[in-house]
This record gives C-alpha cells, sequence and structure tokens, in this order.
C-alpha cells in the first residue's frame, strides 16, 4: 500500500507541518475534524486553523530540538472559531533527513461526543466513587489487620509469617486508598511568593535521605530565576513526587536523575479568552530509566494508568492536578535512557511583591 493510500486510509486526523510551522498536507479526517479542506489549509500556520490551550509552537520547537516525539494530553483543540473538543496530541519527526513534522489530533471518546461537560463529570463521578469506596474499604482492613495481630500472638513462630503478610498488604492496601482520598480531597492552592528552588531542594534534601538514597542526584539550577507565585507544599509534593517517579524507573546501579532549572520567557499558556499567560519559569526532572511504556505514553497523566506493577497510577496524575491548578503547564519526554518530565509555572505578579 502506497504512503498516499495510507495518509487518506488513517482514521486519525493527521497534519505534516513543515520547519516554518506551515501545514503541508492534511489527511482525509483532519478534513472533518477541522471542517476545512486540505487545498484551504495547506501554506496556512498551523495556529491560525488549529486553536490549541496548550503552548504549540513551543512544543514544535521542543520536538525539532529533541528530535523525538511529545504527547500532549488532555487539551482542547479544533478549528478557530467553533467548539473544541478534549484531544490528545501527539507530534513526532518524520524522519533524520525530513523536516517535516507529524501531528497527530486524537479525540478523546466521551458520551457528550466531545470534551465538553460530560468527560468533566464523568472524571469527577469517577474519583468521587472511589473516594467512596477508600472510605468503605479501609474500616474492615483495620478489622483484619487487628484481628491477623492478635492471631499472631497464640500462633507458632513458623506461622506468623502468614499473619505478618496478612498485616503487610492490608497496611500497602490502606497506603493507596489514602492516595485515592488524598487526590479527591485536595484543597485550592494558597499562593504566595515561592522562590523555586528553595522548594526544589527541600523536595531533593528529602529524597536523597530516603526512597532516592542510592541514586545520583545531580542539580543544574539557574540562581537568576524569578520567584513563582505558587503553594509551596503544593509544589514539593509535585517535584517529591517527580523525584520518586524517577527513583524507581532509573537502574538500582547508576541511576541518574537531573534536576534543572531555568527561563523560558517564549512558552505561553492559551487562555479561554484568547489571551497568552507566560510560564517562564522552568523545572525539568531527568532520569536514565528505560523510559515509558509505549502503550501508556499518552495517557500517562490520567487516574489510574501506572506503568509499575502494583502502581496506583494516581502520583502522576495528583502532579497534573496541582500544576492544573496552578495555571502551569507539564509534559514528558520520554525515550529509552532519557525521560524528561517538564513544569513550567508563572512569575509571581509584580503587585504581589516579586522582583
Amino acid at each position: 500500500m502506497s504512503f498516499a493510500s495510507l495518509w487518506n486510509a488513517l482514521p486519525t486526523p493527521a497534519l505534516l507541518i513543515s520547519d516554518d510551522n506551515t501545514i503541508t498536507a492534511a489527511n482525509p479526517a483532519a478534513e472533518g475534524f477541522l471542517v476545512t479542506s486540505a487545498k484551504s489549509l495547506k501554506g496556512k500556520q498551523v495556529g491560525e486553523r488549529l486553536t490549541v490551550n496548550a503552548p504549540l509552537p513551543e512544543s514544535l520547537q521542543r520536538v525539532r530540538r529533541t528530535h523525538g516525539p511529545l504527547f500532549i494530553n488532555d487539551v482542547e483543540a479544533g478549528r478557530r472559531g467553533r467548539a473544541p473538543q478534549r484531544c490528545n496530541i501527539q507530534i513526532t519527526p518524520m524522519a533524520p533527513d525530513d523536516p517535516r513534522l507529524l501531528m497527530l489530533i486524537i479525540p478523546r471518546q466521551n458520551k457528550d461526543g466531545g470534551g465538553g461537560p460530560a468527560s468533566k463529570s464523568a472524571a469527577k463521578s469517577a474519583i468521587g466513587m472511589a473516594e467512596m469506596l477508600a472510605h468503605e474499604i479501609k474500616n474492615p482492613l483495620a478489622g483484619i489487620t487487628g484481628a491477623a495481630q492478635l492471631l499472631a500472638m497464640n500462633l507458632p513462630s513458623q506461622d506468623i509469617e502468614m499473619t505478618d503478610l496478612i498485616v503487610s498488604e492490608a497496611r500497602r492496601i490502606v497506603a493507596l486508598l489514602d492516595q485515592v482520598e488524598q487526590f479527591g480531597n485536595l484543597s485550592p492552592p494558597n499562593r504566595r511568593v515561592v522562590n523555586i528552588h528553595d522548594v526544589v531542594d527541600r523536595a531533593r534534601i528529602s529524597a536523597q535521605v530516603g526512597f532516592a538514597a542510592h541514586m545520583k542526584i545531580i542539580e543544574e539550577y539557574d540562581p537568576s530565576l524569578p520567584p513563582t507565585w505558587a503553594d509551596a507544599d503544593q509544589l514539593m509534593q509535585v517535584v517529591l513526587n517527580l523525584l520518586k517517579n524517577a527513583a524507581e524507573a532509573a537502574p538500582k546501579a547508576g541511576g541518574v536523575i537531573r534536576i534543572r532549572t531555568g527561563f523560558d520567557n517564549g512558552l505561553r499558556l492559551r487562555r479561554s479568552d484568547g489571551s497568552g499567560a507566560p510560564l517562564p519559569i522552568l523545572v525539568e526532572i531527568i532520569d536514565n530509566g528505560p523510559g515509558l511504556p509505549p502503550d501508556i505514553a499518552e495517557d500517562v497523566f490520567d487516574p489510574f494508568v501506572s506503568g509499575r506493577e502494583n502502581g496506583s497510577g494516581l502520583g502522576l496524575a495528583l502532579v497534573s492536578k496541582i500544576i492544573a491548578e496552578h495555571e502551569g503547564w507539564i509534559s514528558v519526554d520520554s525515550d529509552p535512557g532519557h525521560t524528561v518530565f517538564r513544569i513550567s509555572l508563572p512569575k509571581a505578579p509584580a503587585e504581589k511583591g516579586a522582583a
């Protein structure tokens, strides 16, 4: 089958984008998604025809710089001037000798056919149900744990191993349920002027004396960064979760985590009114682990999606939720041996005492 036949048969909206961000080709699915012919789209700036509440030009530039795919998850996208849909977007280079980028726009499946209130209501209902079940399950688990401990007092030593297993597994389930409740009960951020390096360093020290004691952690800080506008405790939770994720992914021998901060004045997050909010404060958590499994890479920030055995799938979802409530942006680039979680945050407003 020829490339043209495959291109036309592809059920996912797809665009080919040149090195100056103009559209060079659109498949029939993209014509339907954007309600515009391929002929009308060709030669137009992608940002003129496709609206995305994400920093699209910067994302395209990062793919060119890293020569690796980039996933933008759970964003609103559509033709400018029309109601957007909730989508996942994948941007990837065509080939080493081809400067074009391939953009796939994957509408998320929702009961309302788009990405509107029904999808958000469904997500809230799922989390609400999980919270309720967590609360109800923890009570009998406490009874099971207590009963196992009482039994252990009268058992021979060779049988205590079984009651210890009951207690340890019950405690593991309680810890998972605590995460579910924490995800649903997260308070709105109490935002103040915050030095991002104070937050990052507190998280680094905590990680190095705990779960990342076996890792080498390298700091690459930009000391000139201005303060951000954030809840310091919630941001520390974000950095700790990302460091824990990196520590669990990296190899036990030779595992390296790199924490990098910097200033990126070109990154803007599109608001609902069409204005662009600058997100200049950049924090990157980089590990040398095997990378994200391809089958979950697009959904890694969704609740209950995990690439680890016995993983809860709530750590990165919680990170995404906190960053969204800080009006920030989080993305991931992942290849074998090099995974980067990238957080972009706003600068503290001048009237709040920021420089």
